[in-house]
């Protein structure tokens, strides 16, 4: 078994092309058809905007551009993100500036937790989640059957060393409380997998690296220029090939060999075909991945010391503290101080001019 990653070095000046030449690299029409309705799935990782923690407004701007320049209905295609106890889908849409791109495009923003949410019994034999929500696993209704074109970027992450387009997929099936499915995470990628196979008949992914997030993701991150694209419709192979990048064994990651071995898609860099610029595929940015001092904390409830607390503390009224805890440590103290200061030194950068540009 082997699959496709496409891979393109990029810049500010072209960086819309070339989104276009990426996706048409892996003939992505030929996944995603014209005659079903589409969701975009974006990234917010943060309400406030940090490079590399969400979305990118050029990548928004890139894959639409590609989409209704080859013809596909403006009608049909639905940009989508969900809420967490931490995040603002709305706010985070002007901050993250995906507002002035969609409404230049014709586009709405739909905030997923203003959709209908129904209960679907899935007929695969999910390895956590049936257990995890065993009321029943609700998801947007209007996810069934549409297509879905994921657009993750190049990060690390405390809980899954790695992320992009397989755990872009958790912040779009799974409602608000899925933070409980911390603890078994690695097992609930794999289900997300089983899940997207049962409900879209095509699963595309477009990954930005023009700037990606190295150290305690997803959110406290150092920001690193990659200047990289990349596109497949393979979602183990394309975070496998952003893993590496990074400079991490795909294999030695537990989500992606665990998919691999169920036939959900290729993890092994050996097993993937590069087109592109397959040298750039090979690039080693020696990120490693640790934990915030949120992460930590949630990972010493649910497997640490501090289980024996885990009911009280995480599945009982007095939950409140964690998104509190959360919130204050993330915005009030870590933005205005670290976070600040590296987001004043990428604004000097091409990408981070091209971001003030939008």
């Amino acid at each position: 078994m082997t699959s496709q990653v496409a891979i393109l070095r990029t810049r500010p000046e072209t960086v819309l092309e070339d989104y276009g030449r990426l996706m048409r690299l892996v003939k992505y029409d030929q996944v995603l058809g014209r005659d079903r309705d589409l969701i975009l799935k974006l990234n917010l990782s943060w309400t406030k905007y940090f490079p590399a923690c969400s979305s990118q407004p050029w990548q928004v701007d890139g894959v639409v551009s590609t989409l209704l320049a080859d013809g596909y209905d403006r009608a049909r295609i639905f940009p989508v993100e969900n809420k967490t106890v931490v995040t603002d889908p709305v706010e985070g849409c002007r901050n993250n500036k995906w507002t002035p791109v969609l409404q230049r495009h014709g586009l709405p923003f739909i905030p997923l937790p203003d959709v209908e949410w129904t209960v679907h019994r899935f007929a695969s034999p999910l390895l956590k989640l049936n257990e995890i929500f065993p009321e029943g696993i609700q998801i947007p209704k209007m996810f069934i059957g549409k297509n879905i074109c994921q657009l993750p970027s190049v990060k690390t992450h405390g809980h899954t060393v790695t992320t992009g387009a397989i755990k872009n997929a958790f912040g779009g099936l799974l409602k608000e409380v899925r933070h409980y499915a911390h603890e078994f995470i690695h097992e609930v990628m794999v289900d997300l997998m089983l899940m997207q196979r049962e409900l879209h008949p095509g699963v595309f992914a477009v990954m930005d690296g023009t700037v990606m997030g190295d150290g305690a993701g997803p959110r406290t991150m150092v920001p690193k220029v990659g200047n990289l694209i990349l596109a497949s419709a393979d979602q183990v192979a394309i975070d496998a090939i952003a893993a590496r990048i990074m400079g991490f064994d795909p294999l030695a990651i537990p989500y992606l060999r665990l998919c691999q071995e169920r036939g959900l898609g290729v993890a092994d860099p050996n097993k993937i075909d590069l087109v592109g610029d397959a040298e750039a595929g090979r690039v080693n940015m020696g990120f490693t991945s640790s934990r915030s001092l949120v992460i930590w904390g949630d990972q010493l409830i649910r497997r640490g010391p501090l289980r024996p607390l885990k009911r009280l503390l995480l599945h009982s009224p007095l939950v409140v503290w964690a998104p509190f805890a959360s919130n204050v440590y993330h915005d009030l103290l870590w933005y205005p101080t670290v976070g600040r200061a590296r987001i004043r030194a990428f604004d000097t950068t091409p990408w981070g001019r091209l971001f003030a540009s939008y």
